[in-house]
């Protein structure tokens, strides 16, 4: 039995992503409606950005279907304002993400960005993201099977946090060797770093492409890093608050402005 009446999909691996296919059958295993609004192409590592000086044009699939020129942040505004401005959703699921959006790494996330995105627009969200070790090879079946798990776990819960999105992730492993789910933080020991590949073009021409260097390490056992290592479903809150609370409260009793 559906637990909710509207679900409006979204993600930043674009339309015709797998993962976007197998988040509407989770969607459908929740909610008596699915609506989708994604990007019309691959946005990942775009975060929260808004797209202030281009407009946005839009594909539509069907009538609960469409595409948007623009980044996820874009398409969740287009799915909230106009899409399904007169039937509002219960809930956004994001993604599900091909890779894991975990520890440090959600900064960048246009998966979480649209998520977060959605709350800041006043509607629940919840971002999913998939782990994989070998490119283009990755577990479907296990979100398929675990997902609606998880998250009925998170509506029966309770009502979702008006201030905080849920961010979970999948680990690479087949459905039958999940170990659980978790509520986790978020990492803090993987090592990232972003650098630069230079290239030349036939015209003699300088162009660079971003790469993405990540190093593991291992981490505190309540975090996501950990509980993906140990082929748990993690489930993060993040909170739209980025206050470094514990150096705010330091500051505020001894800095002095001078």
């Amino acid at each position: 039995m559906a637990l909710l009446k509207r679900i409006l999909i979204t993600n930043d691996d674009g339309i015709d992503a797998p993962g976007l296919a197998v988040a509407a059958e989770v969607a459908a295993e929740l909610a008596q409606e699915v609506w989708v609004s994604a990007p019309a192409t691959d946005c990942s590592g775009v975060s929260r950005q808004v797209s202030l000086h281009v407009p946005l044009r839009i594909i539509r699939h069907d009538e609960r279907r469409i595409s948007v020129t623009g980044s996820p942040a874009d398409s969740v505004v287009v799915g909230l304002r106009h899409l399904m401005r007169d039937t509002p959703p219960d809930l956004v699921l994001s993604g599900i993400n091909a890779g894991t959006n975990h520890a440090s790494e959600v900064g960048f996330s246009g998966t979480v960005g649209a998520a977060l995105t959605a709350r800041l627009l006043g509607v629940p969200a919840i971002a999913m993201s998939q782990a994989w070790v070998e490119r283009g090879v990755l577990q479907w079946a296990t979100s398929k099977a675990w997902l609606p798990k998880a998250i009925t776990q998170l509506l029966n819960h309770g009502p979702l946090p008006e201030t905080a999105i849920y961010n979970i992730n999948v680990p690479n492993a087949a459905a039958d060797e999940i170990q659980g789910i978790e509520i986790t933080r978020l990492g803090t020991q993987l090592r990232l770093d972003v650098d630069l590949d230079h290239r030349v073009d036939h015209r003699e021409r300088e162009y660079f492409w971003l790469k993405f260097g990540r190093e593991p390490q291992p981490d505190a056992r309540d975090t996501d890093a950990d509980a993906l290592r140990r082929n748990v479903i993690s489930i993060a809150p993040i909170a739209q608050d980025h206050t470094d609370h514990a150096l705010y409260a330091d500051m505020a009793a001894n800095f002095v402005a001078k």
